[in-house]
């Protein structure tokens, strides 16, 4: 059980391709954002949970926070749970990852680095929304929601899949290449649940 970390759980995307909320779709007998809740909560002593839709989480029994900035995509997630976190460092997870496991979360946070966010790339891509961020972000992040403010609508919701990856690169981060360094990685973990297929 981790005292000095803040688990926070990503809710807040609108399942566009999926049709409807992913995260109340069952897998055996659970939702997915139960299965994620009861990860969390094995692991942390204090987890938020980052919805625009709060009452449809209130049974889980978390606080609950909205974005500060609406419509930017899940930076504006990352913000939100990190200015309600006291803690400096805080595991943020999506809540469509329903493979991710107890040791990866454990191996991510336990890796030794002076960076101040610790994610990686896995089954070819970079999982910038499972992994530990530090507090120290928030100006940046701040900085890359203002940029935008003022472009055009369908320029800012182009841009919103990309605006964590471009947190990533613009500060301290260490990304580690997990299928090389954890031998109980195994392909898929981190699959991200969009579409019906995927389920």
């Amino acid at each position: 059980m981790y005292h000095d970390i803040t688990g926070i759980i990503l809710s807040g995307g609108k399942s566009k391709r999926m049709g409807l909320n992913k995260s109340f779709l069952k897998i055996g007998e659970m939702t997915i954002i139960e299965r994620t809740a009861e990860l969390m909560k094995s692991l942390f002593d204090r987890v938020l949970l980052i919805t625009n839709t709060p009452q449809e989480y209130k049974f889980l029994g978390f606080e609950i926070f909205e974005d500060v900035y609406k419509n930017v995509g899940p930076l504006a997630g990352i913000h939100s749970g990190l200015i309600h976190s006291v803690t400096e460092n805080n595991f943020i997870i999506s809540c469509d990852m329903p493979l991710i496991d107890k040791g990866v979360i454990d191996f991510i946070i336990n890796y030794e680095t002076d960076k101040l966010i610790t994610i990686t790339k896995a089954d070819g891509f970079i999982q910038q929304l499972c992994g530990l961020y530090s507090r120290q972000v928030l100006p940046e992040i701040v900085r890359l929601i203002e940029e935008d403010s003022n472009k055009t609508i369908s320029d800012q919701q182009e841009k919103c899949g990309c605006k964590v990856l471009k947190l990533v690169k613009n500060t301290s981060a260490e990304i580690i290449d997990i299928a090389n360094e954890n031998e109980k990685y195994e392909e898929g973990m981190f699959l991200n649940m969009n579409s019906h297929e995927d389920f």
